[in-house]
């Protein structure tokens, strides 16, 4: 049975594979869901997506692939996002970020966005995301390493950052600035470089796992219950996704 998977730089394929075979590709834009959908795979995994410059994956292009019977599954980066704005409609959200989305405890995009190199060099991560620097945190403290109010601090600097400003270098300058302990700046920063929190990793990994089982014990074409409306804006979505689409091969 057929899955694709939009990963990177969450996940590489090539770790992804060592999870789920599937179909790997690159982060998803507008468009890129819709197309994989027309293929007819029993699931699509989103985990990585466009943001700022190239406009994102749209609700409807989720809605039209359940409504073809195709599972949808999100997590982590912007697949968290769609799952927990369409959870009532069906997309199925896993791991700890979609949580925090779900439950309204994170509600900004900026939690997991990060800018990242092009393909050439595997979608690498060039800043780090909030969620990672919020449960790396949150570890630290329960290791003793930091105090609850230090924690809060470094956290609300972060926050204060524009996401593609946000690194571990950065946030421990900004909290020498801020006049915060020496020497548990320091241990913050051997705390950060042995036991790091990818949280974001982790959740897509969850993601793969999760499905891979679903595929196990068998999953039958997706049913779902609401009306699916052709409405302009989505008319327009469609026909630039197909104009992406190869030219078909005659005879």
């Amino acid at each position: 049975m057929k899955v694709v998977i939009f990963a990177g730089p969450t996940l590489s394929a090539e770790e992804g594979r060592r999870e789920l075979d599937a179909v790997y590709l690159p982060p998803a834009a507008q468009g890129d869901l819709y197309r994989a959908a027309l293929g007819k795979p029993v699931a699509i995994g989103l985990i990585d997506g466009y943001f700022e410059r190239v406009p994102s994956v749209s609700h409807k292009e989720v809605l039209w692939a359940m409504k073809q019977g195709v599972h949808v599954f999100g997590a982590a980066s912007m697949g968290a996002l769609r799952a927990a704005e369409l959870s009532a409609f069906g997309m199925e959200g896993v791991g700890d970020i979609y949580e925090a989305f779900a439950s309204g405890a994170l509600e900004d995009d900026d939690e997991v966005a990060v800018v990242h190199a092009e393909a050439e060099q595997g979608y690498r991560p060039l800043s780090e995301a909030m969620v990672n620097i919020r449960a790396t945190l949150q570890a630290a403290e329960r290791a003793g390493v930091l105090g609850p109010e230090v924690r809060r601090t470094l956290e609300g600097l972060a926050k204060g950052l524009f996401h593609a400003d946000r690194s571990w270098p950065g946030l421990l300058k900004k909290g020498r600035e801020a006049g915060l302990d020496a020497a548990g700046l320091e241990a913050c920063r051997r705390f950060v470089t042995e036991s790091r929190v990818d949280q974001k990793r982790l959740d897509g990994l969850n993601l793969l796992r999760t499905l891979r089982a679903r595929l196990e014990a068998g999953l039958p074409p997706k049913q779902t219950r609401y009306a699916f409306a052709h409405t302009d804006s989505w008319e327009h979505i469609r026909q630039k996704a197909e104009a992406l689409l190869p030219p078909r091969s005659e005879g």
